[in-house]
């Protein structure tokens, strides 16, 4: 993300550090719904939990030899945990992992960006009222036009933004689903109690099927509609440039 223009909150969210505690995250719970069936002692994941930490810079330090990023992550956690480090990841493929926290860190920059639309919409909805009656030479083909107002301009925006609110509402809940389901999706080495456990820790859905990866058109969608809310962003800039 490019510094001078990046928002605190997404800063962080964006982090290599929230990234990798959200992996560990999804890892903890697996954990706990794996001791749940029985396939792990319980004093071994109160054991984890305690012990589990990670490191970024001992991550990236790892990786340079094994060129994987989980297996470095998973590396730097059993460096800190130790003996019951073993069942860290038990029945898990990367993506399981990676894949679950990607969206829960979606989740949480689509609900600040939410926010922020929010407070907009408000702000356009007073300065709509405020300039209902304030003339303004209307433009087009470029040249002036009849007259309108500034009050209508700021009306329009605010029908726009509220229309993009309504689309990332639908966009969060199409991405806010996890998956531990295997290599394959198949469920072979993790019983789907544990992704259900995992999600509903999370917040998430679990997704009704999936592969080694949860569906890209979910991403894809959410992307789709960030492109649109930038464009509303850039004609609502654009026209007070012109301006």
């Amino acid at each position: 993300m490019i510094e001078r223009y990046t928002r605190p909150e997404l800063r962080a969210i964006w982090s290599e550090e929230s990234k990798f505690q959200a992996w560990l995250d999804v890892e903890l719970y697996a954990c706990e719904a794996q001791a749940e069936l029985g396939r792990i002692p319980t004093d071994a994941v109160a054991d984890i939990r305690a012990k589990a930490k990670f490191s970024v810079q001992r991550i990236n330090e790892i990786e340079e030899t094994t060129n994987h990023d989980v297996i470095a992550f998973l590396t730097n956690v059993a460096e800190h945990v130790g003996e019951n480090s073993r069942y860290v990841h038990l029945g898990l493929t990367s993506s399981d992992v990676v894949d679950t926290a990607l969206t829960t860190l979606i989740v949480k920059a689509g609900r600040e960006i939410m926010r922020l639309l929010v407070d907009f919409k408000g702000a356009l909805s007073m300065r709509a009222i405020e300039h209902k009656y304030t003339p303004a030479i209307g433009r087009t083909h470029g040249v002036h036009a009849e007259p309108t107002t500034f009050g209508l301009k700021f009306a329009l925006w605010y029908a726009e933004i509220e229309r993009d609110i309504e689309r990332l509402e639908r966009a969060i809940e199409t991405i806010a689903y996890g998956k531990i389901s295997g290599a394959v999706g198949t469920y072979a080495h993790a019983e789907p109690f544990v992704e259900e456990y995992v999600c509903e820790k999370l917040g998430l859905k679990p997704a009704p099927i999936s592969t080694q990866v949860l569906q890209r058109d979910r991403h894809a969608e959410f992307v789709s509609t960030l492109a649109i809310i930038g464009g509303t962003l850039e004609k609502i800039a654009v026209e007070i440039r012109h301006l």
